[in-house]
Parts: structure tokens; sequence; C-alpha cells
């Protein structure tokens, strides 16, 4: 189980990637125009170095939805292999089964 903390904080990283992801869509797209003007850039540069650290997708970790693991994270489920791996075997996975030979 992770901190609470922790599962908190990523989660309000989400609602401000969400929140500025618009406006630095915008920005980029500026810098990346050649018909803008080298001043447009600049200031478009400017305005993103400005924006919150955590306003950016990179920073964003992803977590088991059931503990909040942040290692390990099989995509496709949604949780880290320890809870993939556990739910397998209780069968609660639809699809999903346990190999023996």
């Amino acid at each position: 189980m992770a901190k609470k903390s922790k599962i908190v904080k990523e989660q309000r990283r989400r609602v401000i990637v969400e929140r500025y992801a618009a406006r630095r869509a915008e920005l980029k797209a500026l810098m990346a125009d050649a018909a803008a003007s080298t001043e447009e850039k600049e200031s478009a540069r400017a305005e993103l170095a400005r924006q919150p650290r955590d306003a950016s997708a990179t920073r964003l970790r992803n977590r088991d939805a059931v503990d909040g693991r942040p290692r390990g994270y099989i995509g496709k489920a949604g949780i880290s292999r320890v809870r993939f791996r556990e739910m397998a075997h209780r069968g609660e996975l639809p699809g999903i089964r346990k190999a023996s030979w």
C-alpha cells in the first residue's frame, strides 16, 4: 500500500495536468510553427516556463488503482503485477488463467 500522501499528490497532479493541457498544446504548437516570429516563439517559451511544474504530463506516474503501488504497473489491467497475480489466482480477471502444465 502506497502512502496516502503520494496517492493524493498524484491525483492533484492529474487535475493540474488536465487544467493546463489545452494551453500547453497551444504554446507548443506556436513554438513549432515555422511562420511564427522569433518574438512570438520566445514569449510562448517564457509563458510555458511560468506554468506550474506539475502541469507537464511527463510528471504523472501510473499507479495501481487498488492500493496505489507505483512500480510494476500493467496498463491493460490498470493494476500492479502483484495485484494482477493475486486477482488472476482468485479468478477475478476475465479471460486470465493461471498456466499449469
